[in-house]
């Protein structure tokens, strides 16, 4: 039995010869398959990117809009660090005169000089006025004032260099965006570490990721944080001088290396500790390497 087959006839458009193909069902049937198959690999091919296209495309578009809105977060957070600090200046300046005023009309009393009785206070008035402004809490470093020279943060709190600055920054853990409230100064475990104004020890115990810290408050509203600390050398309750040692550098808490945090707040609200360091500082490197 004669093979079926389809016969391809080509003719020349010069010399006008014809030629014959025979071409059998299978090569057509073999062939028609595997442009079947290579238009549907083709189309398969054509949709894959394109969805990839997409999701690119659809990436992008997120990673622009969370851009975005880290920048409107970044304004958002030093609009309201602004607004902290001018809150807190606010409160200092309203505690200092309610201070002013009530110490003044307890010492003074009434404004009529005939209702006042002894112009000379007694003994034992004279010791409940000091029992009574050792014990209130507003008046308290109103009355410390008297000893307290240096309140205002204004000496490096040790000898090492600035290592990571105040303000926005990369989680060295996470990577991820945080809010550095200090700055850290590296300097190797022991190395002294010194209170930066007069004030009194508020705290000096550990606390989460700070680690050994200690809290110093100056009057006025400010207060300096010592974190990471490898020792305490004061305790609780403790009246401190300005350059008089809180305790030594360590790596305590939420660390990569050894080095010591600093604080300043204002009314509770963090500050750019920067600014209250003096002016003769030791060479500076900025390199985000810790976490506190």
């Amino acid at each position: 039995m004669k093979q079926q087959y389809f016969i391809l006839v080509l003719a020349h458009s010069l010399h006008g010869r014809l030629r014959r193909i025979h071409v059998p069902h299978q090569v057509l049937y073999i062939v028609l398959t595997l442009a079947l198959v290579g238009g549907f690999s083709i189309f398969g091919f054509v949709s894959s990117y394109a969805r990839m296209a997409l999701k690119v495309a659809d990436y992008n578009s997120l990673r622009h809009e969370a851009a975005e809105l880290r920048v409107r977060y970044q304004n958002l957070q030093k609009v309201v660090n602004q607004t902290n600090e001018q809150l807190a200046s606010l409160e200092v300046l309203a505690n200092e005169v309610s201070v002013a005023y009530g110490i003044k009309q307890k010492l003074e009393g009434p404004s009529d000089i005939s209702c006042e009785g002894k112009l000379v206070p007694t003994f034992s008035e004279t010791v409940d006025e000091y029992n009574y402004l050792r014990s209130s809490n507003l008046s308290r470093f109103e009355f410390a004032r008297r000893w307290h020279v240096n309140t205002r943060p204004g000496i490096w709190p040790v000898d090492g260099l600035l290592m990571s600055s105040y303000g926005e920054r990369s989680d060295p853990f996470s990577g991820e965006g945080a809010y550095h409230k200090g700055v850290d100064i590296s300097a190797p475990v022991g190395t002294p570490a010194h209170v930066t104004a007069d004030g009194i020890v508020m705290f000096a115990d550990r606390s989460g990721g700070y680690g050994r810290l200690v809290i110093v408050d100056h009057g006025n509203g400010y207060e300096t944080y010592y974190a990471h600390l490898s020792r305490f050398d004061v305790v609780p309750g403790q009246e401190i001088r300005q350059g008089e040692l809180v305790g030594e550098v360590g790596a305590s808490g939420r660390v990569t290396a050894p080095h010591l945090h600093y604080e300043v707040r204002l009314r509770k609200a963090p500050v750019n500790p920067y600014r209250f360091l003096a002016p003769k500082a030791p060479a500076q490197q900025t390199r985000t390497e810790f976490l506190f």
